[in-house]
């Protein structure tokens, strides 16, 4: 059970990276959050595709893929009623410049979030430690570009450095409610396991396919498009060879 806690927390801490990069200038910025984003759609697919349906479906059958199904709506539904998405660009500043309320409620989504996340690492665990792995190495890489574009929501929004800081980490830590809740849940629940790694196949896919590449359609120079593309398939790839050389 340590390595699932650890886990959490290691992907809570991703949070703090968030303040350096207050320090790029802008275009800078701009072209680390769109290659991290790339990164992410290429680990969440290859995690969602080669690990967690598989694993998924060879424990429930066929009934896994209603619960994909479900992971789809899920996440759909957050994004549309709790406005949870991923804030990077331009458009996030004209949207929530000044808007105070809102900034309370992008916490609560992203809370949200982290709690599913903590939820999903924990499942993954229970189920394979390799699939914990894997799947930990997933979700942090998401929550990179994530906490940063909520990192910036929050500064604009009103938050000073310090409180943006703050509230970032503490909602981030809302993931170890998430893990507690699962491996609770598992004591009672037969299939939840296998149930959750579903969904979190859904929400992953929906999230790269639906919220993350749109992101990337924003870039219209070749060189750049080349590069995104190039740095997904990096993702892709880096899955696959966790997935061969590390054993079950």
């Amino acid at each position: 059970m340590i390595e699932i806690f650890i886990s959490i927390i290691f992907v809570s801490l991703i949070s703090m990276l968030s303040i350096f990069m207050t320090f790029f200038k802008r275009p800078v910025y701009e072209k680390i959050v769109n290659y991290l984003i790339s990164f992410a759609v290429g680990t969440m697919l290859a995690t969602s595709f080669f690990e967690i349906i598989p694993e998924s479906i060879e424990e429930m059958g066929k009934k896994s893929i209603n619960y994909i199904l479900i992971g789809i709506l899920l996440f759909l539904l957050v994004e549309k009623y709790i406005h949870w998405h991923h804030c990077n660009m331009d458009s996030c500043e004209k949207k929530h410049k000044k808007v105070k309320p809102y900034v309370f409620l992008n916490l609560i989504g992203d809370g949200l979030h982290n709690f599913i996340d903590g939820a999903i690492i924990a499942a993954a665990y229970m189920t394979d430690f390799r699939l914990g792995v894997i799947t930990t190495f997933s979700v942090a890489v998401h929550e990179l570009p994530q906490e940063i574009g909520d990192f910036s929501i929050l500064l604009k929004g009103g938050m000073n450095f310090r409180q943006a800081i703050y509230f970032n980490f503490l909602i981030a830590l809302t993931a170890l409610m998430g893990g507690m809740l699962a491996i609770f849940l598992s004591s009672y629940i037969h299939d939840i396991n296998p149930i959750l790694l579903s969904v979190a196949a859904g929400g992953f896919i929906y999230l790269s396919l639906s919220d993350i590449v749109p992101e990337t359609h924003k870039e219209t120079r070749p060189k750049n498009i080349v590069n995104q593309t190039l740095i997904l398939l990096l993702g892709i790839l880096i899955i696959y060879l966790l997935i061969l050389f590390f054993p079950e």
